[in-house]
Formats: structure tokens, sequence, C-alpha cells
């Protein structure tokens, strides 16, 4: 089995220069899977990878607005 990267909401909201409320925005509405552990949220980097190419689609087919 492969090792899988898990990201803080902090990384996340670097990597794609939004702000950590936009990520929790996201995760609270379900559009960004994570798993809540306590208080820490993580997002696993196959769900990151998942969220951006269905944003990507130029059709707008399945794009969810938030």
């Amino acid at each position: 089995m492969e090792d899988e990267r898990f990201y803080s909401i902090e990384e996340v909201a670097k990597i794609l220069n939004v702000s950590d409320g936009a990520v929790r925005k996201w995760l609270k509405a379900g559009a960004l899977k994570g798993i809540k552990l306590g208080r820490i949220w993580r997002i696993r980097e196959s769900d990151l990878d998942r969220f951006l190419r269905e944003r990507e689609n130029p059709t707008g087919e399945n794009r969810k607005r938030l």
C-alpha cells in the first residue's frame, strides 16, 4: 500500500492561494473531502486532487458554486 500525504487546512490554503476560511467552507459544505480528528482537519492528497479536477472541467458540468 502506497503512503498518501495528508495536508492541513493551512497547507491547502497556501497551495491554492486562498484563505484558511475558504478551505474550511469547502470542507463544511462537503465540496472538499477531509478527515476531522478532534478539532483538526486533514485532507488527503487524492481528495485535494479530486477537488481540483472537478473544478477544472471547462464545460462547467459537475461544478459546484460556493
